[in-house]
């Protein structure tokens, strides 16, 4: 089925046909949903430690960070901004002149207190030769908003959200990409070193580090911290196929056409870094210098708890290792297993040692991250979840709707009624007992993929989105989940967010 046209461009991509004959196969079979146990909650899989177990945690992090291993902050931020001005666009395309709904009442009514106004009012001088001010009281609404979003102006509409300005300081307005700098250096340096990665597309690659090389010699004089900024970009190889609606490849004149693989492609991003504790969080989860603290506080907290919980994985593994211990030393790693890790097998009581012994250090070996949780608000997203495996056991899981059965009442009754949320607030260990980094793809569940239905030159088709770097992308790893407080979780999804007070 494939032409040659079709093999030079996998080859290209580093695609294999039979990755292609297996997306096309998930098109035609779907994904199986998962198989529920309960809701995460306080009483069933989320921590919530004292203030002075938090003590205790944060100088766990304090030590460790004091070893010399390697700390990276993750941080995706790859997306266009165009969702967060969905709304502007609606406007610009209007048939109408003048501000109609209540969100382009506020929009335009709390203009001066975006952080991008002053780079906005001279976009307005520049081009219109009036201020935004003078713009409005003319009614040139459409006016100031061309100039925000078009590439005359501030071009918001096209960048990413991580080179808008976010937050306004005295010295200047200052964009995620710095707040995350800043964060690094407060959480995640060690021994005075900050290494911080960001996903970017392609097309913003210089835009980014441009930006970067400005700011970095005052953020590194201010933190006293020597900053290394990496980027990495998307792998075509984690590009998926497009279908027909008969699950056929799809093809645009003639040739396959292929979609970013989704979040879950960064997987591979991830598994090329060399650090050993990794932080993971959305580019637009950021807030002012003057909110910082509950941050810097429970980031601290999630990452004593995994090398603490690490650091006891560790010794066990050495333990079993040596071949020195009895059937109470297993009866102690089960409990470890089951009470600290959560993760529960049913088969376990039946198990001889020897069994036992294999299948411990299966568990215990492998990739663990702590997710920070807050309370839900009604965001949209995922939700933490008890959930069976493949091989039986129950363990801790991040899910998104998609992989919900809605036609099961009870497991419906558990999404709907669930007391937490996820923020995407990841703390990981990502090598193992003796140093070496695990292979993450090994631990991605295939089977947790999503389609979803789009369009090309007004043809229906269908993409395919790989496991979520979240979700399924690291559905084989030991999760803990801690509650963290809701000051921590300040997304922002449209421009209007920003004029919450949380990002004032």
């Amino acid at each position: 089925m494939f032409s040659a046209e079709d093999r030079e461009l996998l080859k290209e991509k580093g695609i294999s046909e039979e990755q292609i004959e297996v997306q096309l196969q998930n098109f035609r079979t779907g994904f199986p949903f998962l198989k529920l146990k309960a809701a995460a909650s306080l009483q069933n899989g989320i921590l919530l430690p004292s203030e002075e177990d938090s003590e205790v945690f944060v100088q766990a992090w304090e030590r460790y960070k004091e070893t010399g291993k390697t700390v990276t902050k993750f941080v995706p931020a790859s997306g266009a901004a165009s969702r967060m001005f969905k709304d502007m666009f609606e406007f610009s395309d209007a048939p109408y002149d003048t501000p109609q709904t209540e969100f382009e009442n506020l929009f335009f009514d709390q203009i001066k207190h975006f952080a991008f106004f002053e780079a906005l009012n001279e976009a307005c001088l520049k081009n219109e030769g009036r201020t935004v001010e003078t713009l409005l009281a003319e009614g040139q609404y459409k006016a100031v908003v061309a100039n925000m979003l078009q590439e005359k102006g501030l071009n918001y509409g096209q960048l990413p959200k991580g080179l808008l300005a976010f937050h306004r300081y005295p010295e200047g307005a200052r964009t995620p990409v710095e707040e995350h700098l800043v964060e690094a250096a407060r959480y995640a340096a060690s021994q005075g070193k900050a290494e911080v990665h960001f996903t970017v597309s392609s097309e913003h690659k210089a835009l980014f580090g441009a930006l970067v090389d400005k700011v970095l010699p005052a953020y590194a004089e201010k933190y006293a911290t020597s900053y290394h900024v990496t980027f990495s970009e998307q792998k075509p190889s984690t590009d998926t196929v497009a279908a027909t609606m008969d699950n056929e490849a799809f093809r645009t004149g003639g040739k396959l056409l292929f979609r970013p693989g989704g979040h879950g492609a960064l997987i591979e991003n991830l598994n090329d870094l060399d650090a050993d504790i990794v932080f993971i969080k959305n580019i637009d989860n950021v807030v002012p210098d003057r909110l910082k603290e509950p941050t810097v506080a429970s980031k601290q907290v999630l990452a004593g708890i995994l090398v603490t919980l690490q650091e006891q994985a560790f010794r066990y593994l050495e333990l079993l290792d040596s071949g020195v211990y009895g059937h109470a030393d297993i009866e102690e790693i089960i409990r470890f297993v089951q009470q600290q890790l959560w993760c529960r097998n049913d088969e376990i009581k039946t198990m001889e040692d020897a069994d036992l012994v294999i299948y411990l250090r299966r568990k215990l070996n492998r990739p663990m991250r702590v997710c920070g949780v807050v309370k839900n608000v009604g965001e949209p997203g995922g939700g933490p979840f008890l959930a069976y495996n493949a091989d039986g056991t129950i363990s801790l899981q991040i899910l998104e709707s998609s992989q919900i059965d809605k036609n099961n009442p009870d497991y419906m009754k558990m999404f709907t009624e669930g007391t937490h949320f996820n923020p995407v607030d990841l703390v990981c260990a990502v090598k193992d007992y003796k140093g070496r980094k695990f292979d993450l793809p090994k631990f991605v569940d295939r089977n947790t993929g999503f389609i979803s239905y789009k369009s090309k030159n007004g043809k229906d088709l269908k993409a395919l989105e790989l496991p979520g770097l979240w979700n399924g992308a690291m559905s084989d790893w030991n999760t803990v989940f801690v509650e963290v407080p809701l000051e921590t979780f300040n997304p922002v999804k449209t421009v209007n967010d920003l004029l919450r007070e949380q990002h004032q």
